[in-house]
């Protein structure tokens, strides 16, 4: 089951399955596209899990073991990938709110958003060989990007799996915070990042030109919310 909320721009999409660790089903492939189709013209956007126990423990592999050829393998992983990456496509900033443990398919669902913000109990770990196999969402790669290709490889070819701080240590999450503090914590996070024009700062942190780094700047230059904030600044304590 999957849920969504949208709200004032900010869209929440929730892998609600605790009872299956909200491991990742063929059913829930479709219900996240679903969402993400819902979800398309949120400023921002949020994915996590329910409960406190998973984030993501990654495929569903009661129902997915029954996928016993090569082209079964190839189209279940090619699906799930073409969702990782619209999540990493998505215009506005996407933030990965890890409320537990996000072990291999996990893993790679939430490096497919901008920001991962933890709880300090979480574990994270690409640990996909463990069962023999390897990453094959996307997450190999944006791994890499993130923490470099040798410990991306040291990470992913062990099956390393780390806690909340040292995987902060290495870039993996951007932050780590008390468990009492977490759920306000990236739920105001996410409603400043929808609130302010993240899509555009995301365009230029992604390496759009200057031309186009200015333009965007400038389009937002003469806004009626730039104004409006601007105005209480000018006239801050008069």
């Amino acid at each position: 089951m999957v849920d969504l909320e949208i709200e004032d721009g900010l869209a929440v999409v929730t892998v609600n399955r605790p009872h299956a660790r909200n491991a990742i089903s063929l059913d829930t492939m479709n219900e996240l596209g679903a969402a993400l189709d819902s979800a398309a013209d949120a400023s921002a956007l949020v994915i996590t899990g329910g409960g406190d126990k998973a984030f993501v423990s990654g495929g569903d592999l009661k129902e997915l073991a029954a996928l016993r050829t090569e082209l079964e393998a190839a189209e279940m992983a090619w699906r799930m990938r073409t969702i990782c990456d619209r999540i990493a496509g998505f215009p506005g900033p996407v933030l990965a709110a890890l409320n537990g443990h996000a072990l291999g398919g996990g893993a790679e669902f939430a490096v497919a958003a901008d920001i991962r913000i933890a709880a300090d109990d979480i574990k994270i770990g690409f640990n996909q060989v463990s069962l023999a196999i390897m990453p094959a969402w996307g997450g190999a790669e944006r791994l890499g990007a993130l923490v470099g290709r040798g410990r991306a490889l040291l990470l992913a070819g062990t099956g390393r799996v780390l806690g909340a701080a040292e995987a902060q240590r290495l870039g993996l999450i951007d932050e780590v915070v008390p468990r009492a503090d977490f759920a306000e914590h990236w739920r105001t996070t996410a409603q400043l990042l929808a609130r302010r024009p993240g899509a555009s700062i995301k365009r230029v942190i992604n390496g759009t030109t200057t031309t186009d780094a200015v333009a965007a700047f400038a389009k937002l230059w003469v806004s009626e919310e730039h104004w409006e904030a601007a105005d209480k600044v000018l006239n801050k304590g008069k």
